[in-house]
C-alpha cells in the first residue's frame, strides 16, 4: 500500500462544497474519479491506480471525514458526499467525468447517477445496493455497529489499528470512535431509492459485484441491472466484498470505461 508521504503523485487539496478535499492525480486522458469504500482512504486504490492511469486521467479522492479530508459537520450521508464530488469536479473544471465507486464509493456514485443523471459519462458501481437488506444490517451488528454507536471492542484488531493510520486527522481513539459513530449512522440510514429512481438514470452504468458478498445479494443487483436503462452487469466468481480487485476482475471495468469514454461502443448484435 502506498504510504501517505509517497511522492509518485503529489497530495493536493481543493476547496469544494465548503471543505478542502484531499486528492492525488495520475495519468492523462479522460477524467476518471475514484471513490473509495467507507473507513478507507485513497490509498486503498494503490494497486489499482496504475492500471487505470494507463488509460485515463485518474483523480483519487479522500471522501469527507476520511484520510486527510476533514468533515466540517457531525454527520455523513451519501447525498452530502455526492454533492462533494459534484463540487470537486466543478472546481477542477472536469466535464462529465467517469466515476469508479466501490462499497461506500459505489453508493455515492449511485446517488450521483440518480440525482444528477447527466453529470457522468460512465459509472461503475462496485459492491453497491439500492435497498439495504436484513442480512446487511445483521452483518453491521456483527461488526459492533448500531444506528447510534459502535462497540470498538467487537471490531477486528487489524481494522481498528488501520483506522488510526488511515485517518491522521483524528488525534486519538476517542476521535476515531466519533468518526466511526458517524459511519454507523450512515450505514444504518435507509437508502429509500425507488425503482423509478433507477429507471431515471441516464449514464452508462457497470454494476460490478462479487458472487459471495455478505449482505449484498446477487439477486438485488440483477434487479438493478434490469431497472437501469444503460446498465451492464459483471459478477466476479468466488469473490467477497473485499477480494474482487484482482487484475482479471478489473479487466471488464477498464474495458467498460474505454468503450464509453473513448467512443468505441461494442457491437451488441
Amino acid at each position: 500500500m502506498v504510504p501517505l508521504n509517497d511522492q509518485t503523485a503529489e497530495s493536493k487539496f481543493v476547496l469544494a462544497n465548503g471543505i478542502n478535499i484531499h486528492y492525488r492525480e495520475y495519468g492523462s486522458g479522460y477524467p476518471l474519479i475514484m471513490l473509495h469504500g467507507g473507513t478507507a482512504n485513497l490509498q486503498s486504490y494503490a494497486e489499482q491506480i496504475p492500471l487505470f492511469s494507463e488509460h485515463f486521467r485518474v483523480f483519487a479522492l479522500d471522501s469527507r471525514g476520511h484520510g486527510l479530508t476533514v468533515n466540517t459537520t457531525d454527520t455523513l450521508s451519501y447525498p452530502m458526499m455526492a454533492d462533494d464530488v459534484i463540487a470537486f469536479a466543478k472546481a477542477l473544471h472536469l466535464e462529465r467525468p467517469a466515476i469508479f465507486g466501490y462499497s461506500d464509493g459505489g453508493q455515492i456514485a449511485l446517488d450521483l447517477g440518480i440525482r444528477f443523471p447527466n453529470f457522468s459519462r460512465g459509472l461503475c458501481l462496485g459492491g453497491t445496493l439500492y435497498q439495504f437488506t436484513p442480512e446487511y444490517f445483521e452483518m453491521l451488528r456483527s461488526w459492533g455497529f448500531t444506528p447510534t454507536n459502535v462497540d470498538m471492542n467487537k471490531m477486528d484488531a487489524d481494522w481498528a489499528e488501520y483506522l488510526q493510520t488511515a485517518h491522521p486527522q483524528y488525534a486519538n481513539s476517542e476521535q476515531v470512535g466519533k468518526f466511526m459513530n458517524q459511519i454507523g449512522a450512515l450505514w444504518f440510514t435507509p437508502l429509500n431509492y425507488t425503482d423509478d429512481d433507477l429507471r431515471g438514470m441516464q449514464s452508462p452504468c457497470l454494476i460490478w459485484l462479487g458472487d459471495r458478498e455478505m449482505g449484498l445479494p446477487v439477486e438485488q443487483v440483477v434487479t438493478m441491472y434490469h431497472l437501469i436503462p444503460k446498465a451492464e452487469l459483471c459478477i466476479i466468481p468466488n469473490a467477497t466484498h473485499g477480494s474482487f480487485f484482482a487484475p482479471y476482475a478489473l479487466g471488464p471495468v477498464v474495458e467498460f470505461f474505454k468503450r464509453h469514454l473513448h467512443g468505441t461502443p461494442q457491437d451488441s448484435s
